[in-house]
């Protein structure tokens, strides 16, 4: 039961994490796709954006690797605990939910920022910026779920 409470907290950083992912480049590149649909040339400024909410998948899986390797310092004389079971779920929790809703709304951002650049293509740095302010959450969640990996003894 120790090791399946803290696999949970690793299947959901790398899940939840990787929805948010999922669903943000699906709505981002789907706006972008409709924008090269009239304009082709606008590829190169609509591949970072449709990108971008992507990384949340990437911080979900760093995290549920590091949470693997903390789960397989607990063997032989040392089993697994219930308290350090909780606690390595718990470490995954920060960038399973933030990498979640961050993923997600941060599609929504970059989707705006393609039909800005469709009309303005000049101004899709602005776009840009303003999808990493959505990422400086899952950066947060990240973090958080590092922070906390490395208070478990």
């Amino acid at each position: 039961m120790n090791y399946l409470v803290a696999y949970l907290g690793v299947a959901l950083a790398c899940a939840l994490a990787g929805i948010g992912s999922a669903v943000g480049v699906g709505i981002a590149a789907q706006a972008s796709t409709g924008v090269m649909s009239v304009d082709p040339k606008k590829f190169g400024k609509l591949l970072l954006l449709s990108a971008l909410p992507g990384t949340q998948g990437i911080y979900g899986f760093v995290i549920a690797f590091l949470l693997i390797q903390k789960i397989a310092l607990f063997t032989g004389d040392n089993p697994l605990t219930m308290v350090v079971g909780w606690k390595i779920f718990a470490a995954g929790l920060p960038i399973a939910l933030a990498g979640l809703m961050s993923g997600i709304h941060q599609g929504k951002v970059c989707a705006g920022g393609a039909m800005m650049t469709a009309k303005q293509p000049d101004d899709s740095a602005k776009a840009l910026i303003l999808a990493v302010f959505v990422e400086f959450y899952a950066i947060l969640g990240f973090l958080v779920s590092f922070l906390m990996l490395g208070q478990i003894g």
